[in-house]
């Protein structure tokens, strides 16, 4: 499927206009994560003018690590990574080191819209830093994985890991050089790669093998995807959790224009299996039941 066929038959009919604030605003989508009782990352601050940074100093203190990302942002554009302090600095996740002058820098970029859709004044949010689980150590390079699963009218249809390379510094983005790794939607096993829109077998930094590695918590997962659903309002989404070694899966955000790459990363077209949800009369209402359908389309023959 094309980006086309994606924007004219799937996301004008099933994405109302009016229910995109929820999502392509980071801060309400947290917000309404929490009244729906899905976890999310926790939000230590915002800041919303640059006169409030003369206060990072402050609000920084109780954190030895975070990351700062635009409210409006899309794509892991404008996205800090801080991992770690050394002799007053803050240490990036690829190495760098960063001095408050840095840092409120970047969040005066962000304030300017600089990162954000449309390149409207935005905010930025400073959030619990995520550690991922060590099953992904071997395949990950300074950063943190995440699972990206398109959701349907409800129904998880496909899903991959993008895996931090060391090209896309630390950020989990196929455009900015992550790996990304096709998922079983049964199973939770990985099975196929691609980095660069090419196949790969083994993470181009950690030489870690792609292939079958078993998501843990994995109906988890595809519940909390179906559930975002239900959150959002909206036909056809894009959900990315992430793994925390201590919190377990965590909602990372909810996207209204999924890119298409995750059909290089499971060697296979999403028009099929859409096209089929379509034509459903009934979808359950419960986000359990759902998966379970899910997971029956998927070893069933179109």
């Amino acid at each position: 499927m094309g980006l086309n066929e994606r924007n004219a038959d799937f996301i004008l009919p099933y994405n109302p206009r009016g229910r995109y604030p929820a999502v392509d605003n980071k801060r309400e989508t947290k917000a309404l994560a929490l009244q729906a009782g899905i976890p999310v990352p926790k939000l230590y601050g915002v800041i919303e003018i640059v006169h409030q940074i003369e206060q990072l100093q402050e609000l920084l203190a109780p954190c030895e690590d975070f990351v700062i990302k635009p409210a409006h942002g899309c794509g892991g554009e404008g996205i800090l990574i801080i991992t770690g302090r050394q002799n007053g600095r803050y240490r990036r996740a690829g190495g760098a080191l960063f001095d408050e002058e840095d840092l409120g820098h970047h969040i005066a970029n962000i304030l300017s819209g600089m990162y954000s859709l449309g390149g409207l004044a935005d905010s930025a949010l400073i959030e619990y830093r995520v550690r991922y689980d060590p099953l992904f150590e071997s395949i990950s390079f300074q950063g943190v994985p995440d699972i990206r699963t398109l959701v349907f009218r409800g129904i998880p249809v496909m899903a991959m890991i993008r895996l931090p390379t060391r090209l896309s510094d630390g950020k989990a983005n196929l455009h900015q050089g992550a790996v990304g790794v096709g998922i079983d939607l049964v199973t939770g096993c990985t099975f196929s790669g691609v980095w660069n829109e090419a196949p790969v077998e083994h993470h181009p930094d950690t030489g870690g093998n792609l292939e079958n590695v078993q998501i843990p918590h994995w109906d988890d997962i595809l519940t909390l995807t179906a559930r975002c659903h239900d959150l959002a309002g909206l036909g056809f989404i894009g959900v990315d959790i992430v793994l925390d070694e201590v919190m377990g899966p965590m909602m990372l955000e909810i996207n209204a224009r999924p890119g298409l790459s995750i059909q290089l990363a499971n060697k296979t077209g999403l028009l099929p299996r859409l096209r089929r949800i379509e034509k459903l009369r009934d979808i359950p209402l419960s986000a359990a039941e759902r998966v379970g359908l899910a997971k029956h389309l998927a070893q069933s023959p179109p």
